[in-house]
């Protein structure tokens, strides 16, 4: 089923969108070498209540913390913890919040200090993907352009995009219809639609798309242990385009 917005809606989406925007430009800000990630989550927890808001991860299938913070290898879905952000990591966070119903989903990825000429150019391209990702959802096209975009920018550049995980719908809840893929597929290819609420969200990596789960059962990491990066944002479409709810 999908879920087409008012125009009422969308505005209340777009301001969880920014007030989310907010704790990821803190967090951005705070990681460098020598933090723990479970600091990111304290600082979440704190921004959560100052801002009367609900984080729409904590809880959500179990999930237990407000951040999906993900290192190096680590795609998505990674647990914030005791771990010290190094010199040359990657790290991702991801960040979505419920504010009175309408919900918000964003993520970016820092390259923290002396990276890797990889690890610079995995973050750069897969942001880059992220906004031909956004290019293409305009009314008159269908999910396979958005999806097309995304693929052919990650491999013009010698990388490979995550099948396990994807975009989706937002903003009545966490997770909605359509899915939106980052690689070409016939299976799911809905025509874009006024009023639609979607966030796009291409996963890159280094090597190989295979996927492990850690035992904790969210993590998602690299089979071959490979670098990857993860962007994120939330969009309306209309008539005259897509609208971006807040930059990061």
């Amino acid at each position: 089923m999908i879920y087409l917005k008012t125009p009422d809606e969308i505005n209340k989406i777009e301001h969880a969108n920014k007030i989310g925007a907010e704790l990821l430009r803190e967090c951005y800000e705070y990681i460098q070498p020598g933090i723990s990630t479970i600091e990111l989550e304290h600082i979440a927890e704190k921004f959560c209540i100052d801002n009367k808001v609900k984080p729409s991860f904590k809880g959500y299938s179990g999930y237990p913390f407000c951040l999906c913070i993900s290192v190096n290898e680590e795609i998505v879905h990674g647990f914030p913890s005791e771990r010290v952000v190094k010199d040359g990591d990657l790290v991702s966070v991801d960040f979505g919040i419920n504010k009175n119903g309408y919900y918000s989903d964003q993520a970016f990825t820092k390259c923290v200090g002396n990276v890797s000429e990889v690890a610079k150019k995995i973050s750069k391209v897969t942001e880059e993907c992220l906004y031909e990702g956004i290019y293409k959802a305009t009314i008159g096209n269908r999910i396979y352009d958005i999806s097309r975009a995304i693929q052919s920018h990650a491999e013009q550049n010698n990388f490979d995009v995550v099948r396990d995980f994807c975009g989706h719908g937002v903003g009545f809840c966490v997770h909605e219809d359509p899915k939106i893929l980052n690689y070409v597929s016939n299976n799911i290819n809905w025509k874009l639609r006024s009023g639609m609420v979607i966030a796009i969200e291409p996963m890159l990596v280094e090597g190989a798309y295979e996927v492990d789960i850690e035992p904790n059962g969210w993590t998602a990491i690299t089979r071959d242990r490979k670098l990857s990066a993860h962007f994120e944002m939330s969009i309306a479409i209309f008539e005259d385009g897509p609208k971006i709810f807040s930059k990061l």
